[in-house]
């Protein structure tokens, strides 16, 4: 069993900064950020629907958005759509993001995995309270900036194995709308949609520790496909990242991340950018990650934490970039996920198993035939299991010898 731990007190540790270490460390941020300003890109934030790019939470952003490959848990619909058909467990989420001053994002994930087959559905919801003044400082008007993008996820899964885990591709289609007061602007608002599709592959390699998860990933996914909104165009992108654990406990993630527009003429994509993020298991209940976006002349550094019971997982993220005031903390997202089972996955691998190892062990006792009965049994629950599959054909070539010799005795 998992043990429990405190999300609020890990929020405690993640952010250990006194205000006055805080102001240091802003001009340190500062200083660093200097480096990158010869990508500052004068691009910047000429798509519709900002909240399509920004990070709802999760994982996801606790890696600094280089999850294209690892994907693993609901927060792979903002990266990668064919991980549904790859996750372990079905996941309700809830997920909140405290983003810029009175700017919060919220969001719901549900995602389910049916053997090879995965689907999702997710909204995220995005509002800014907005007040108005007229030149004597009268409030002229009031109202919220919001948009809502309603997602619907499907993914299948290819050749899994036993050594290769397949290949998976997948899709979003996305429905985004966005409201805006007529007292703030009217004939503002506006609807649009968009895909995303996606292609996920799990292996092994360079793997110096006994699992049966690989250790290695490959993704690659382009997001945001869609007609311009009012003459705008969406914020689309294709991104292509690997994930690589050279022990059990740590994995490390990059991504190349390349926006593009159909009229870079009118509209000039932003410049390509880069993202590197890493997860270490402290222990079997608690993890931290880490991660840097490198995207126009504002890195995004991001700091998380994952603490996992039986049935809940609890992440804590906080993200620093130049748009961030460190010491009032309004960058902190908070995701709650609900573990609904694994369909009965795990079950079944044990099984599989376990008639497995009994075929191995008739085969070294030289009772072939239940070994071949046995190493069947294994087949007929997981036809990928390529263990029992070379055993088999073992056991049979054995079988096929053996029924040779005797017929050559007889003959004798």
């Amino acid at each position: 069993m998992r043990k429990a731990g405190f999300p609020l007190a890990l929020l405690g540790a993640l952010l250990f900064l006194s205000p006055g270490h805080a102001s240091d460390f802003s001009d340190v941020y500062g200083d660093a950020a200097d480096f990158f300003s010869f990508i500052e890109d004068p691009n910047t934030g000429l798509t519709v629907f900002p909240t399509l790019t920004i990070p709802l939470g999760g994982e996801y952003e606790g890696m600094g958005t280089a999850y294209t490959a690892v994907a693993r848990d609901s927060s792979f619909f903002d990266a990668n759509p064919a991980a549904s058909s790859m996750l372990e467990f079905t996941e309700l989420a809830f997920l909140h993001n405290n983003w810029i001053a009175d700017t919060n994002i919220e969001g719901v994930v549900f995602t389910r995995r049916r053997e090879n087959l995965g689907y999702a559905v997710a909204t995220k919801f995005l509002y800014v309270p907005f007040t108005g003044y007229d030149i004597w400082g009268e409030r002229s008007s009031a109202g919220y900036y919001s948009e809502t993008i309603l997602i619907g996820n499907i993914s299948r899964l290819f050749l899994p194995g036993y050594y290769f885990g397949g290949v998976a591709v997948g899709a979003n289609l996305k429905a985004a709308y966005r409201h805006i007061s007529a007292d703030i602007a009217a004939g503002q608002s506006a609807a649009g949609i968009m895909a995303d599709f996606g292609a996920l592959t799990r292996f092994n390699f360079l793997k110096f520790f006994a699992s049966r998860a690989k250790n290695a990933s490959l993704g690659v996914a382009v997001r945001n496909l869609g007609p311009y909104v009012q003459g705008e165009p969406l914020p689309m992108s294709a991104s292509i990242g690997v994930s690589y654990s050279p022990i059990r406990p740590v994995l490390l993630a990059a991504d190349l991340n390349y926006p593009f527009t159909f009229d870079s003429g009118r509209y000039p994509a932003e410049k390509p950018g880069i993202a590197v993020g890493s997860s270490v298991a402290v222990t079997n209940f608690f993890s931290v990650q880490t991660g840097l976006l490198v995207k126009g002349g504002n890195p995004r550094i991001s700091l998380g934490s994952v603490v996992t019971t039986d049935t809940l997982t609890f992440v804590v993220n906080y993200t620093l970039d130049m748009t961030t005031q460190f010491t009032n903390l309004d960058r902190v997202s908070v995701a709650v996920k609900l573990n609904l089972g694994d369909e009965g996955r795990r079950e079944k691998e044990l099984r599989v198993e376990e008639y497995y190892l009994a075929g191995i062990e008739f085969f070294a006792q030289g009772d072939i035939s239940r070994a071949i009965e046995y190493c069947e049994k294994a087949l007929e629950l997981d036809p990928h299991f390529d263990p029992a599959r070379e055993t088999l054909a073992t056991a049979r070539r054995s079988m096929e010898l053996q029924t040779q010799m005797e017929a050559q005795q007889r003959i004798e």
